[in-house]
């Protein structure tokens, strides 16, 4: 079942106003029903809606409740595993399609928001931090790569240039992304929703989807009605439950917390972060920050394989908040909350088909803010019969857990301790 309680998070007590949108009830049709209303599932919906399309979206509790409405806000390129990667794993074809998506988000989150005036406190500016001079060398190789594909935006920073955009001793380099940014990701999620419903779609939310019926139209069943698609896209990502069993084998619900800080002062805001940047470091288990709109520190980390939401996540995400910035010793933390993200064995999105005309995706592994917006104009398409894109996605490999459901969360956990400890060690 899935959870409906209020996220405590920074993210919602700050969201712009929306409308209530009515449970569905009885039937409906309609050429598309979208199953999930987070980034996936409004992005698909928004770009099917500009094609002309008739589309419902069903959400089970609200527009952007999970991982959509509560991650970093950090606009980041390429995937979680980066294009050497998936050169090993597709052919070149698909490769330069899939390159070139990789730089593609955070230009259609930027348009989305231009064209519809969404106002998410958008920045411009990403950085990635070397904690170790190993790290250095491979942020060095990432420079190399991306501009093998064509991507000239990221610049090497030596430990006196990024000490000069991050007010901290810590780091002995990085990189910055020049379009990489950050976002209120809940404001973007209730911008696009309200985008989308300006060309007519149709947005249920406290419509928990209980079945899906393959046939040609599918159906779509919730508790209280029915929707009867010619085209189906599930995109509930780490909240689908249980509704698809074959996709949940191929992935798995992980928490990330985050903390965000009381406002701080004007002077304070600008000696952590002059030039405004979103910060991840280059570790396995890496911190990222960034400051909101109103100059609070919000800043994140941790996993928690599994999903299980933490006791108190203060007390696990503070300590490496003063390890960055000690001057924040007596400073107040005002909201902490966790969120889902949907971990793949490979790291690689998941894009496929459970029928002809049922599509999915799923599995974005922590770059979820730019490449849901790549998944939902690839889907999108797909639908208006232009699979170029979707059959790049679907070329990669969906590989199950090893040990199934029950063994994938400590085979996982034994993983992330060893590549832990070499954080910590430095390797």
């Amino acid at each position: 079942m899935t959870q409906t309680a209020p996220v405590p998070s920074f993210y919602a007590a700050s969201a712009n106003t929306a409308p209530e949108r009515p449970a569905l009830q009885g039937p409906a049709e309609a050429d598309v029903c979208v199953i999930g209303a987070g980034f996936t599932g409004l992005s698909t919906a928004l770009f099917l809606a500009e094609g002309g399309f008739r589309v419902i979206v069903l959400e089970a509790v609200t527009v952007g409740w999970g991982a959509s409405g509560r991650n970093g806000g950090q606009i980041v390129n390429s995937y979680s595993r980066d294009l050497d990667a998936i050169e090993k794993q597709t052919s070149p074809g698909h490769l330069k399609l899939l390159a070139d998506m990789a730089f593609e988000g955070g230009q259609i989150i930027r348009q989305r928001v231009a064209q519809y005036g969404i106002k998410c406190d958008l920045k411009d500016g990403g950085i990635f931090a070397a904690i170790t001079p190993g790290q250095q060398g491979h942020l060095a190789s990432q420079e190399k790569l991306w501009r093998r594909f064509g991507y000239d935006q990221l610049e090497l920073l030596d430990k006196a240039a990024i000490r000069q955009r991050i007010g901290t001793d810590r780091y002995v380099g990085g990189a910055l992304d020049h379009t990489g940014g950050h976002i209120h990701p809940l404001n973007l999620a209730l911008g696009e929703a309200a985008a989308f419903e300006s060309l007519g779609g149709v947005i249920h939310e406290h419509s928990q989807v209980v079945a899906v019926n393959p046939g040609e139209p599918a159906e779509v069943v919730t508790d209280h009605g029915r929707v009867r698609a010619r085209f189906v896209v599930v995109a509930g990502n780490a909240y689908l439950g249980g509704l698809i069993p074959q996709l949940g084998a191929k992935s798995m619900p992980c928490g990330s917390q985050i903390i965000a800080t009381e406002p701080l002062d004007a002077e304070l805001a600008k000696r952590l972060l002059p030039e405004d940047d979103c910060v991840e470091d280059c570790n396995y288990l890496l911190d990222y920050y960034r400051l909101s709109g109103d100059k609070r520190l919000i800043y994140g980390g941790g996993v928690v394989y599994g999903a299980r939401d933490p006791d108190n996540i203060e007390r696990l995400i503070r300590p490496n908040m003063l390890k960055t910035f000690p001057e924040l010793a007596a400073v107040k933390i005002d909201y902490s909350w966790t969120g889902n993200f949907l971990l793949t064995l490979s790291r690689l999105p998941q894009l496929g088909r459970l029928d002809n005309n049922i599509f999915y995706s799923q599995g974005c592994s922590g770059h979820g803010v730019t490449f849901t917006h790549v998944a939902g104009k690839s889907l999108a398409l797909a639908i208006q019969g232009q699979t170029d894109r979707f059959d790049a996605f679907a070329s990669l490999p969906h590989y199950p857990f090893p040990g199934g459901r029950l063994f994938r969360v400590p085979f996982t956990a034994l993983g992330a301790w060893y590549y832990g400890l070499r954080d910590r060690l430095g390797i």
